[in-house]
């Protein structure tokens, strides 16, 4: 699929650069983004080893490298941060990262934690140049204990990194979520299974349900726009996930699916 503008304005500019994995029928697709203001940019989860190069073509479309002044990393899982040590060779922008995976990603191949910065749990704001502001949020336990979400007040995009993620079928393929009831069989085993428990869902909806929000901006799949928002939201608030589901160690009221 080509490159999506979820935002595109004089000056500001939020986009999905859908470039994947090869191979990625058999993994996970995952979705990157770039948010642009002037010159400047920040990558959102650049992604693992292989899908680099062809992010990095993506991206050159709109900044150049030197322009990149942030890098964002939801949490720290391989499809996110497998690629990392590359990009690290070609910017000296800093890394923002949850405050408790600094020391886990040296696993990665990195060498110097010099450019990373720690999120605290409580999130914060980031100041990436003038008239350019970003919003760290913390979604923790959905599903990484120190998961981060971000979001842009300028084009009201959240990026919730894994919640609201979907696994498509090879036969399915579609940028948008306009319809959650058709949508829902592809996200809820997901979201049953690694969501850890109705209690931290239900506290990141009543925290982001503050914000002006027109789209949901996943790591997994199709972006949320319109109605599917609050349904998403809805759902979500109220789900039974995780912990919640277990019967007994290993065993589960309902049946976890991996297909």
């Amino acid at each position: 699929m080509r490159n999506i503008k979820l935002f595109d304005s004089a000056e500001h500019k939020f986009v999905l650069l859908n470039e994947s994995e090869p191979g990625e029928e058999e993994g996970i697709r995952s979705n990157q983004y770039l948010v642009t203001h002037g010159e400047n940019g920040v990558l959102l989860d650049p992604g693992g080893f292989g899908v680099m190069p062809s992010v990095l073509t993506e991206l050159v479309r709109y900044i150049n490298t030197e322009n990149i002044r942030a890098i964002m990393l939801s949490h720290q899982d391989p499809d996110i941060v497998g690629g990392l040590s590359t990009w690290l060779e070609l910017t000296s922008a800093p890394v923002y990262v949850s405050n408790i995976w600094l020391r886990f990603l040296p696993h990665y191949g990195i060498a110097s934690m010099a450019q990373f910065v720690g999120v605290p749990d409580a999130g914060m704001t980031c100041n990436i140049g003038p008239g350019f502001q970003l919003q760290l949020l913390p979604a923790h336990f959905l599903h990484s204990e120190g998961q981060i979400n971000v979001y842009d007040p300028i084009a009201k995009i959240l990026f919730t990194g894994d919640i609201g993620a979907a696994m498509l079928p090879s036969d399915r393929e579609y940028a948008f979520v306009d319809d959650f009831a058709a949508h829902l069989p592809y996200i809820e085993g997901f979201h049953r299974r690694y969501m850890v428990s109705n209690k931290a869902a239900r506290l990141w909806v009543e925290a982001v349900s503050a914000l002006d929000i027109n789209i949901l901006a996943p790591q997994h799949g199709p972006v949320y726009r319109g109605r599917a928002v609050a349904d998403f939201l809805a759902w979500f608030r109220n789900l039974q996930c995780g912990v919640d589901l277990m019967t007994s160690s290993g065993h589960f009221s309902w049946e976890p699916q991996y297909e």
